[in-house]
């Protein structure tokens, strides 16, 4: 009786076997027949997250949050490896009220700041129009020092999702020559595209407009006594350009805004809205076609390597190029002031 029960048994095991495996071979089979005609394909594990399906391509998860691979394959049904890290969204945590409070939240603490060192001045017994160059070189990188630890601190603080995704907030130092992520790589290639974008521009500019463009050169104006009267201000002025302004206006910008509006649009349209902002917030109508641009290089760089250092090396290089290439030319004898209205 027991050997008539297990021949049952071992033959309905045999029987429910030879049944997955041929309803495996036939999805197999499927799977091949619509690589084989060109089309996507989308694996059951797929269907368990629709919301990754953006693309006519298959949207493979990948392995950490927020990232997917965009891949297709060809008439041979091969897949050919094609990611373009460039059109991936990151998966923001926050919903618009914090995305519009932490926004206005940065927006007022500039304001303030600014208002508060201003008032401060006078009760700290600094007589401005005593101090020397250097003095007021020390002053601005202070300015900008508490400014700058003040906004980002307003920042993660509203922003404090815990834990983040690992493409949030990211500085890493790690394989700068990487071709697909390397911070140190793309930022020479977004530098070089920058330059060329920018010039592009500018001659668009000239030649539409008949004449030189109109722009405003207040900011650098109001810096000229600083540049090239010694080492000290230029330190101070580097570390203001090259290092401080950099860190907060790519964090806020890029790492924050830019990452935020990809909740709603494709990363592409992030770029070009946060350049756009980014331009405005430097109350220089006249420039803002080539920040636009410099804003959307720098974008398109963060999209590619999800790493901060990017754009922050980026924006450094070109701040700190145009301080020391400034600097060359006063102790050359050139009259900065008048070069810069030329220019404009």
């Amino acid at each position: 009786m027991s050997n008539k029960h297990s021949r049952i048994g071992f033959a309905r095991s045999s029987f429910e076997a030879n049944e997955q495996a041929r309803a495996d071979s036939d999805d197999n089979a499927k799977a091949a027949r619509n690589r084989g005609a060109g089309n996507s394909v989308i694996t059951k594990n797929h269907l368990l997250n629709p919301h990754q399906c953006r693309y006519h391509t298959t949207a493979c998860p990948a392995p950490k949050r927020g990232r997917f691979s965009v891949r297709s394959y060809n008439s041979d049904g091969k897949e050919t490896g094609l990611d373009w890290p460039i059109l991936k969204r990151w998966d923001v945590p926050w919903k618009w009220q914090t995305i519009s409070l932490t926004s206005l939240a940065c927006g007022l603490s500039f304001i303030l700041t600014g208002l508060l060192e201003t008032a401060a001045i006078p009760y700290l017994g600094l007589p401005i129009a005593e101090l020397t160059l250097d003095q007021k070189a020390e002053i601005l990188f202070v300015d900008q020092t508490f400014t700058t630890a003040v906004i980002l601190g307003v920042l993660y603080s509203l922003a404090n999702y815990q834990p983040l995704p690992d493409d949030f907030f990211r500085y890493d130092l790690k394989e700068p020559f990487n071709l697909q992520k390397g911070w140190l790589l793309w930022a020479g290639i977004g530098l070089v595209g920058a330059l060329i974008a920018i010039a592009a521009t500018g001659a668009a500019m000239s030649l539409f407009s008949g004449d030189n463009p109109q722009r405003e050169t207040n900011a650098l104006v109001r810096l000229l006594p600083l540049i090239g009267s010694s080492s000290i201000s230029t330190a101070c002025l580097l570390g203001i350009t090259g290092v401080l302004a950099p860190l907060l206006e790519e964090t806020v910008f890029r790492g924050f805004l830019m990452v935020s509006l990809t909740q709603w649009l494709p990363t592409p349209l992030s770029v070009l809205l946060s350049a756009a902002v980014f331009a405005v917030a430097h109350l220089t109508p006249g420039e803002f076609p080539q920040l636009f641009v410099l804003g959307t290089a720098l974008g398109l760089s963060y999209a590619q390597t999800r790493n901060l250092l990017t754009p922050i090396t980026i924006h450094a290089l070109w701040n700190s190029g145009v301080i020391l290439l400034l600097t060359f030319l006063q102790l050359q004898g050139y009259d900065i002031k008048e070069l810069l209205q030329a220019s404009g």
